[in-house]
């Protein structure tokens, strides 16, 4: 794991990066109608009747509420947090989630990241809106903040924001995590990353 520069920063995804999700998203295309070929938010963002919009915007909230309601802390997750604590490394969580969704998966699970944005914040991932608004309130060059998450629309975020991507795949083989800088199964990987360098 060869990294070209310190890390300064990290950001996290939430779903399938922090927490457990079982989010069905094809039942949701199902129910809104979305073709598999185009992204659900966007979809949504399309319609342009304003209660055909509303109504598919309450299904997937529907659904967000109650994946809230069973998540669990991914495997390592506690520690590593605990871990970014001690190196005084700043932390944020970047998700597609609704912020309602969001707010009580980290109340429910302890995760002790205040700063969070989400897709009422900013135009949701891969645009890397929200990775580089982070960066300028941090005062940190994207290149030194890395970007932890789970799917596609993850390291495209960090790619276009000039970060470090780092997919997480949970021992399952992705066609697209060539396009991350750092690959790992697990989080618990990541935790040689936030040994403090010694300065001359």
């Amino acid at each position: 794991m060869n990294l070209p520069m310190q890390i300064k920063g990290i950001i996290f995804d939430l779903d399938g990066t922090l927490v457990e999700s079982s989010l069905d998203f094809d039942l949701i295309r199902q129910q809104i109608g979305c073709p598999q070929a185009i992204d659900l938010l966007k979809y949504v963002d399309s319609l342009n009747c304003k209660t055909t919009q509303a109504k598919a915007n309450q299904v997937i909230l529907d659904h967000e509420y109650q994946d809230a309601i069973n998540a669990k802390p991914i495997k390592g997750m506690t520690e590593l947090i605990n871990a970014i604590e001690v190196a005084k490394l700043p932390t944020a969580i970047v998700t597609r989630n609704s912020l309602a969704a969001s707010d009580m998966k980290i109340k429910k699970n302890n995760i002790a990241i205040d700063h969070v944005l989400t897709r009422e914040d900013y135009p949701a991932k891969p645009a890397p809106d929200a990775l580089l608004a982070i960066a300028s309130q941090w005062e940190i060059a994207p290149q030194y903040i890395m970007y932890v998450g789970d799917y596609l629309y993850d390291i495209q975020a960090a790619n276009n924001a000039g970060m470090i991507a780092c997919l997480i795949t949970h021992g399952i083989e992705n066609r697209y995590q060539a396009l991350a800088d750092i690959v790992i199964d697990e989080l618990s990987q990541l935790l040689p990353l936030l040994t403090p360098t010694e300065k001359c």
